[in-house]
């Protein structure tokens, strides 16, 4: 550690590491875990918890091409189709791979790895999503299964209409027989209980009371499911069965039902997101990574190269340095990137972020139109370090991965997921080669 001035007056103790990563999304954590496992001392830093609680649970790659007619088959293929500017151009097909390699290995209970086809998974508002891994309690949903279907729905879950939603996928010419019903949970839960009281019931096997009688709640849900079935091969419920229990849950249900069990993704706040954090920061724990939460990065010391980044506490700066540093920290949803009326900017380190003059140039009138604001963030040259308007490299000891990076738009591509993998494995491995 070395004493460096404070930026509030006094002197502070700079905490050190190899590798400082800015930004807990999957871009972080990925960008970190690859540091740690290529053995950088390594620390992220993150003023919000994760966005995975807000996430799905599913993981794309590539999902759609621009004016596709429909989803990609496979999305390593598609890769050499995009524009050179695509942040899946600037790391390459190889490292894509590589990376979600590393995710195979860092979320074992999760599916998709034995091809590299998407799959194709219903949601809850009843659409057919390609996705490239998926929860293993999601896999007995795959649209490509012939087994006809029941999708069930709690009356208090109003995010799921599985009624309507199994109307939605019949339209969709999917090869099974699909239908849906709404019951009621069992037990007294009340009707704004969060998805984790669900769970946590589940993995329990908490006690229910069901007409003045004390029931094991799997045993009861089991029941108020089995007058609805007609013979239907697999039974889809919203994603709450569980957590620390979830496949003994889904297994209990199965035997109950006669038929196999999944989860249908939902929105947020998304258990299959939670579990995900879960296990990448076990990971993280495992390869011996450091990481803090709570506290934004508010300003940094450097020119053409940082020296050293100041995190707020309590309302101190205290500055952390380090050799190498991966830019993590989202995009214009996340707070990575900010807009005013007439400027879209980068806030910690002011990275340069091309824009038409023309704010009125920043959308179309189509509200699904291709948007230019969709594919605004930073430029980055072939070792993801944010250049300049020039084209130079701004800090050569910075890297940026995820959402933070522009050139693509990864609502209509369905990639967001896969770009944050495939930059933050690229920017932590570089940076930990850099240090080595």
């Amino acid at each position: 550690m070395e004493a460096t001035p404070s930026p509030t007056g006094g002197t502070s103790v700079a905490i050190d590491s190899d590798v400082l990563v800015i930004g807990g999304g999957i871009a972080g954590l990925t960008a970190t875990l690859a540091a740690a496992r290529a053995g950088a001392d390594v620390r992220l830093v993150s003023y919000k918890q994760s966005t995975l609680r807000n996430a799905s649970g599913l993981i794309d790659i590539l999902g759609y091409l621009p004016d596709s007619d429909g989803p990609v088959v496979d999305p390593y293929a598609a890769i050499p189709d995009l524009p050179s500017e695509h942040p899946y151009r600037i790391v390459g097909t190889d490292t894509v791979e590589e990376a979600m390699a590393l995710f195979d290995d860092a979320a074992a209970n999760y599916r998709g790895g034995h091809t590299d086809a998407n799959a194709l998974l219903p949601t809850h508002g009843g659409t057919i999503k390609p996705t490239a891994r998926y929860p293993a309690s999601a896999s007995a949903g795959l649209a490509s299964d012939e087994r006809d279907v029941l999708l069930v729905g709690f009356e208090a879950m109003t995010d799921f209409d599985a009624p309507r939603a199994a109307s939605h996928l019949a339209a969709a010419d999917v090869p099974f027989e699909v239908r849906g019903v709404t019951i009621r949970f069992p037990g007294d839960l009340r009707a704004d209980a969060k998805v984790t009281r669900y769970a946590k019931l589940l993995d329990t096997d908490g006690t229910v009371t069901v007409r003045g009688r004390d029931r094991p709640v799997r045993e009861a849900l089991a029941e108020r499911v089995n007058p609805h079935l007609e013979g239907e091969g697999r039974v889809g419920f919203p994603a709450v069965l569980g957590d620390d229990a979830a496949g003994a849950v889904r297994e209990a249900l199965a035997e109950r039902l006669g038929a196999a069990v999944f989860e249908v993704p939902m929105g947020p706040p998304s258990l299959p997101g939670l579990r995900l954090e879960d296990a990448l920061f076990d990971a993280l724990d495992a390869a011996g990574a450091r990481f803090e939460t709570g506290n934004p990065v508010v300003g940094f010391d450097g020119d053409g190269e940082i020296e050293q980044v100041y995190v707020e506490k309590n309302g101190a700066e205290i500055p952390y340095a380090a050799d190498e540093y991966v830019l993590a920290t989202g995009g214009l949803v996340g707070k990575g990137i900010e807009s005013e009326r007439d400027e879209v900017y980068e806030p910690i380190f002011g990275c340069h972020i091309a824009q038409p003059d023309d704010r009125y140039a920043w959308s179309e009138h189509d509200a699904f139109g291709d948007h230019e604001f969709a594919r605004f963030g930073v430029q980055a040259d072939a070792e993801l370090r944010p250049t300049d308007a020039a084209d130079d490299v701004a800090y050569e000891n910075l890297r940026a991965a995820g959402s933070v990076l522009g050139g693509y738009d990864f609502a209509a591509e369905k990639s967001g997921s896969g770009v944050s993998i495939a930059t933050g494995y690229a920017a932590g491995r570089d940076a930990a080669e850099v240090v080595a």
